[in-house]
């Protein structure tokens, strides 16, 4: 058997079967790094999640940087580009999207302890400057992924894989959240 054999069996045995029954996008407000627009149109395709959403200065394809991280996931995952992060807030507002902001707040809660409403865009700020004001005040609500070291944070294309896999993962796994 030809190894391209046993990783297409491997790839097809770890399908994820049970689906969440959540809706999933990505809003990335002013991304700076190409390397980091590829690895999240890779995430995006290993969480199902419907499209990508760029904002501002966030480079898009066919940036040579994005096609090297993203493994060719460029090609099939969808976007939209918006020069105003206000603008695109409100236009997937406008079509049924949650706002879920991931940013370190006071009003944030962590990310295992929220219920995600039916159709979630995850909204991800500027590796440096977070997510801005004004469009932070558009997200209906904000979790934040505990850190245990002395590191305020990770990796924003990390911090997505890490919240995007809670969002999407069935709800059958998920702890019983009436105890809380």
């Amino acid at each position: 058997m030809s190894t391209l054999r046993k990783k297409a069996k491997v790839k097809k045995k770890h399908r994820e079967t049970e689906p969440s029954g959540i809706r999933l996008c990505f809003l990335l407000q002013d991304w700076e790094d190409a390397y980091n627009v590829g690895g999240m149109f890779r995430i995006a395709d290993g969480c199902g999640a419907e499209e990508l959403i760029m904002t501002g200065r966030t480079p898009i394809p066919p940036n040579p940087m994005i096609g090297v991280t993203s493994l060719g996931q460029h090609r099939r995952i969808p976007f939209r580009t918006f020069e105003k992060h206000t603008e695109a807030a409100e236009t997937l507002i406008a079509e049924g999207w949650t706002l879920v902001a991931v940013e370190i707040s006071d009003n944030a809660i962590p990310y295992r302890d929220f219920d995600y409403p039916a159709q979630t865009c995850l909204v991800l700020g500027n590796e440096g400057a977070g997510i801005y004001q004004a469009l932070s005040k558009l997200a209906t609500h904000t979790v934040y992924i505990p850190m245990r070291g002395k590191g305020r944070s990770l990796n924003v294309t990390v911090a997505a894989g890490i919240v995007a896999f809670e969002v999407i993962r069935p709800i059958a796994s998920k702890p019983d959240q009436s105890h809380s």
